[in-house]
Order: C-alpha cells, then sequence, then structure tokens
C-alpha cells in the first residue's frame, strides 16, 4: 500500500472521522464502523484532505479535466480544497462546482455554485464516501440536463466494500456500472482493517481482535463478492 494511503488512514483516525464501536447507518443497517467527514474542520484538516483528494485523483484519472463537482452538502468544501490542492501539487488549474439543494429564484439564481458547465467540460466528482449511489443518481442527471459534460470518473474518500442496493456488488462499483464512467477510493476498508489492526494509534489500539472478529462477521453478511 503506498505510504500515502497509510498516512490518510492515520489522518481519518486522528481527526476522529472513521471510529469503531457500534453504530447505526440511514439505511438501519447495524454497522461496526463509522464514517463522519463533517469532523474536518480545522484548517490544517480540510487543507490536508485536499491534497489527498488531489493525489488520489491525479494517480486514478489523471490531470484532463476542467471541473470539480461535489454534491451538496459535503461535497461542496471537498470540490473547493481539492481545487485549491490540485493548484499546489501539480499547477493545475480546475473550477469547482455544486449545486444547490433547492434553486435560487434571487441573486446569483440557479441550481449551480461556483462555476458554470459547459458542453464538452470533463468533470471529476468528489465525495466523502458512497453507501447507495443515491447523490449520484440525483447529480449526474443534472449535470447532463446542465451542460453536454463528460464525468471521468468518481473519487471517494473510503469505499466501504460492502454491497449496495443491488445486493450484489459496492455502491461504488454499482455507480460505475449504471452511469459508465470510473469510479475509485483514496483507500479502500480492506486496506483500513489490514493497516489498523493490533497496531496502537495514541496509546491505544484501534481495531483490536474484538474490532477484528465484529468486522469480519459484517463483511461476511454485507461484504461485496
Amino acid at each position: 500500500m503506498e505510504a500515502y494511503k497509510q498516512e490518510f488512514i492515520d489522518f481519518m483516525v486522528d481527526s476522529d472521522v472513521l471510529k469503531f464501536g457500534e453504530f447505526t447507518l440511514k439505511s438501519g443497517r447495524k454497522s461496526p464502523f463509522f464514517m463522519n467527514a463533517g469532523a474536518y474542520v480545522t484548517g490544517n484538516q480540510l487543507h490536508k484532505l485536499g491534497l489527498y483528494y488531489a493525489q488520489a485523483i491525479h494517480d486514478a484519472f489523471g490531470l484532463d479535466f476542467d471541473i470539480v463537482f461535489g454534491p451538496a452538502y459535503k461535497g461542496i468544501p471537498l470540490s473547493v480544497v481539492t481545487c485549491i490542492a490540485l493548484q499546489e501539487l501539480y499547477d493545475k488549474e480546475a473550477r469547482y462546482c455544486s449545486n444547490r439543494k433547492e434553486a435560487k429564484d434571487h441573486g446569483d439564481a440557479g441550481i449551480l455554485l461556483g462555476a458554470e458547465l459547459h458542453d464538452g467540460d470533463r468533470v471529476v466528482m468528489v465525495e466523502d464516501v458512497t453507501t447507495s449511489g443515491k447523490s449520484i443518481d440525483e447529480t449526474y442527471p443534472l449535470l447532463k440536463s446542465i451542460a453536454d459534460v463528460e464525468v471521468v470518473g468518481l473519487m471517494v474518500s473510503l469505499n466501504r466494500q460492502e454491497v449496495g442496493p443491488s445486493g450484489t456488488i459496492c455502491a461504488i462499483d454499482e455507480v460505475s456500472e449504471k452511469y459508465g464512467f470510473p469510479t475509485a477510493a483514496i483507500v479502500t476498508m480492506g486496506e483500513v482493517i489490514g493497516y489498523l489492526h493490533n497496531q496502537e494509534r495514541g496509546g491505544r489500539v484501534v481495531i483490536d481482535d474484538g474490532v477484528k472478529a465484529a468486522l469480519d462477521a459484517y463483511y461476511e453478511q454485507y461484504g461485496a463478492r
């Protein structure tokens, strides 16, 4: 595993973004871990987050794109910090864009925030995590209705590697199959578990044998094959 992936896993844990315990997801599913990208709140954290996204996008999709699009709401700061980091790391000038949940009818009226979309624009979409693909189902048709854009790919921070709504493959792969563009993640849960199992962080073992057993049982039931 690349060094920046190990650093990103440490970063998620140290930022209290990735937690292990007992959690109930929106779907009602009981999960032994939870990721909350809303816990990135400081300037330093957001700066680092953008750098990780920029490097992962560069490695997965290259730099031949025009727009970084983040679905509202968590995708808004993601798209902004990623554009800043692309400029910093690669001297890549990309425009940020996001959507509003509700269109404005005054001022800068419309459904979009940031850059306008034009026919032929190449777009990278960024999300924190894709569990059901619902936000992409909402925003991909929106983008295509505004302009004839090409989505180069979707980058998420964590691939949970559990089955999506189809019940057969993981949600991020369902998105790729449904819309025909590639998807990637900075890290997968398999990489997280392999790296953190019995490793001490901040004076404690993040994934001890008990947590590992709970994760194994969870993926036995919900893991993508």
